[in-house]
């Protein structure tokens, strides 16, 4: 019989939401800072004898403090998202500082590890994608019980095969939708 891990299951492709949340506060407020500084240089810093150029300065700084602003939010998500998976942080912001134009953010999303999780009962940590435990085999995900290949929990049959899932020792609230009497 196959061991069923709980009700709720876990999405491995986080939400949009939940990307943004992880944003710390303090890179919000440098991007806020950086922003308004791009506007001072633009509009008090820089001479601004000819009166025809005001169209092209709103637009350079608007530009450029959308930029730096931008590059402030995504050395904060990387600072976060380091973390989360398991990474050195202190090398993979050195990497995305010192590498001009964003080169260091985009050689981060290349070379990143996947999130990890820990296993319920043993709490090794195994990759998201994992259906069973390498260390204890506790089942971490809903897999069919004759082709082993995973199913989503609210399956009432194996769609690459087509095998009844309740017969597998599928959650009460999964027989439900296999019986139709």
């Amino acid at each position: 019989m196959i061991r069923w891990w709980s009700s709720r299951q876990i999405d491995p492709v986080a939400s949009t939401d939940d990307e943004l949340r992880m944003i710390p506060s303090w890179s919000v407020i440098l991007a806020a800072g950086l922003f308004i500084a791009m506007q001072y240089v633009f509009h008090v810093v820089m001479p601004h004898h000819k009166h025809e150029l005001l169209p092209l300065r709103l637009m350079m700084g608007y530009a450029w403090g959308t930029l730096w602003a931008s590059y402030a939010l995504l050395l904060g998500y990387v600072s976060r998202d380091v973390k989360r998976r398991g990474m050195s942080p202190g090398l993979w912001m050195l990497v995305c500082v010192i590498l001009p134009g964003g080169i260091g953010a985009v050689v981060y999303f290349m070379l990143r590890q996947p999130i990890l999780s820990k296993c319920p009962n043993c709490t090794t940590s195994v990759d998201a994608s994992y259906h069973f435990c390498p260390q204890c085999q506790f089942q971490m995900a809903p897999v069919c019980g004759t082709c082993h290949r995973g199913v989503k929990i609210t399956d009432a049959f194996c769609t690459q095969c087509g095998h009844d899932l309740a017969v597998d020792g599928a959650p009460q609230r999964l027989r439900v939708y296999s019986d139709s009497d």
